[in-house]
């Protein structure tokens, strides 16, 4: 019998590797706080997530003179839209970045240890536990 390690860690590792993602996106918000006319990116993580196990699916033509729904697809970065922007143009808001950092480091801690305990689990079934 063999094991799908994409059924046996389920959402997880996905969500790791998003949360990651987003890690990277808001540290260059950061890094970009005094860059002139620099636009803040975010990621929306419960639609992207969505989009990789398969829910949310775009609406498929049926007839060529459908009309295409307008939207984005989901994993694609998006601009956050600032309370007020900067004299220079930044959009970046520092005290908001910082809380969304701290925010997703959080809980890509919580996602690692889902992870591990997954792991663990698998661990011990097939040692027998």
């Amino acid at each position: 019998m063999t094991i799908s390690f994409d059924r046996a860690l389920g959402v997880h590792a996905q969500a790791l590797e998003l949360r990651s993602r987003r890690t990277e996106v808001l540290a260059a918000n950061l890094a970009n706080a005094d860059t002139p006319n620099y636009k803040a990116r975010d990621l929306n993580f419960a639609a992207t997530l969505a989009g990789l196990q398969g829910e949310g699916q775009a609406l498929k033509t049926t007839h060529a003179a459908h009309l295409q729904a307008q939207g984005h697809n989901p994993g694609d970065l998006l601009y956050r839209v600032p309370t007020q922007m900067a004299l220079d143009g930044n959009t970046v808001e520092e005290e908001q970045e910082k809380a969304d950092f701290a925010d997703n480091a959080l809980r890509y801690q919580a996602s690692l240890r889902f992870l591990g305990n997954r792991v663990q689990g698998l661990m011990s079934a097939i040692r027998g536990e």
